[in-house]
């Protein structure tokens, strides 16, 4: 199930050392502004000790972490929309993503100079938010014209979509993003093939220095009052801390780091929990001697989508799924005592997968 995430800010906040601590794609890092010529992909483990706990259990050749596709777009500026900048041209990239990462500077360096004069998380925050907001109507009145040529003849799902159209235009006229539009869900199938940038989920990252890397500073503070009343997620890291950690090839002293900076993981993976919680996703398990692996799903799949994410045959095919908690497998050890103490399941088409359930497809095609 490909999921990907697409990181975005203005030039010189510390974007790509982040995407470097956590991708094994390694992307250069500048501090001249517009110089990044392509947006960055790469690969992230979605952290997840679960599985070496289900390993302790059941001897097994390799472990197989579930991963999340990192797009890491070139530094974007002001004008962005109207082609201010490189980044402009990088904004498409975006569509494809299913979330957005917005990474926010939240420390002073006179080294390293700001494309706007001064450090302020919450002016860049509404600078890029404005930028996606503009290229969304761009999107919305192209198709608007386009609707309206349909409509001439007495088309009614045209002239349904372009009141639908008008009332997103309105919405992100008054600088309010798609997202919050007053929308049914049906209704917000006229903007679906848009991929509106500012109706994906967002989350935003707090880049710190080493010495606000576990409390913050003035500038995250602002970040947080300006995110209060909403649901929004927002995760502090310290990009050059956690890049220098990343560097470590041993274990120990990642860990003999992290302790010393008083930290007790890396920022970078509660950044990919949170953004793997931003989708709704979930994880089920398949458990045995040649592997034991992680599978994303989306909340509130049924067994047999959850079985076309291992393999479109077995969807195809189901039968039935076979499903161990992962509390009762890691309590009682095995599936055979499982079974012995009636926590072995058999559940047909209907059933909705749980976090952490282990799960053994039976299917013909």
């Amino acid at each position: 199930m490909g999921l990907k995430c697409g990181i975005i800010g203005l030039t010189n906040i510390g974007k790509t050392t982040i995407f470097n601590c956590f991708s094994n794609t390694k992307a250069e890092v500048t501090n001249f502004s517009f110089s990044t010529g392509k947006s960055n992909l790469g690969t992230v483990k979605v952290p997840d000790n679960r599985l070496y706990e289900l390993e302790k259990c059941q001897a097994t050749n390799k472990v197989i972490h579930t991963v999340v596709d990192i797009v890491d777009i070139p530094g974007l500026a002001k004008g962005a929309s109207e082609g201010e900048g490189i980044g402009n041209k990088f904004l498409g990239d975006l569509r494809n993503t299913d979330a957005i990462i917005h990474v926010l500077r939240c420390f002073d360096d006179k080294n390293l100079l700001h494309i706007e004069g001064s450090i302020d998380p919450v002016r860049d925050m509404e600078l890029i938010e404005f930028e996606l907001q503009v290229k969304d109507l761009e999107s919305i009145e192209k198709k608007i014209v386009r609707l309206e040529k349909i409509a001439k003849s007495g088309d009614k799902d045209a002239r349904k979509g372009i009141a639908v159209l008008n009332i997103y235009r309105e919405h992100i006229e008054n600088f309010q993003s798609a997202r919050s539009a007053n929308v049914s869900e049906e209704d917000s199938e006229f903007v679906k093939d848009l991929a509106l940038l500012t109706m994906k989920p967002v989350m935003f990252v707090c880049n710190v220095d080493e010495d606000a890397a576990t409390k913050g500073n003035k500038y995250t503070e602002a970040v947080k009052e300006t995110l209060k009343g909403t649901d929004t997620e927002m995760v502090i890291i310290a990009a050059q801390l956690e890049s220098e950690i990343a560097e470590l090839e041993l274990l120990e002293d990642r860990i003999e780091f992290l302790e010393d900076a008083g930290l007790s993981e890396p920022g970078v993976a509660k950044l990919i929990r949170a953004a793997y919680k931003l989708l709704d996703l979930k994880t089920f398990f398949t458990v045995g001697p040649k592997e034991i692996r992680a599978w994303t799903i989306k909340s509130g799949m049924k067994a047999p989508e959850a079985a076309g994410v291992i393999h479109s045959d077995l969807q195809r095919g189901f039968i039935r799924a076979e499903v161990i908690k992962y509390d009762d497998f890691i309590t009682l050890g095995s599936e055979h005592k499982c079974k012995e103490s009636g926590k072995f399941r058999i559940e047909g088409k209907n059933y909705t997968v749980i976090d952490g359930d282990l799960l053994n497809i039976r299917f013909n095609v």
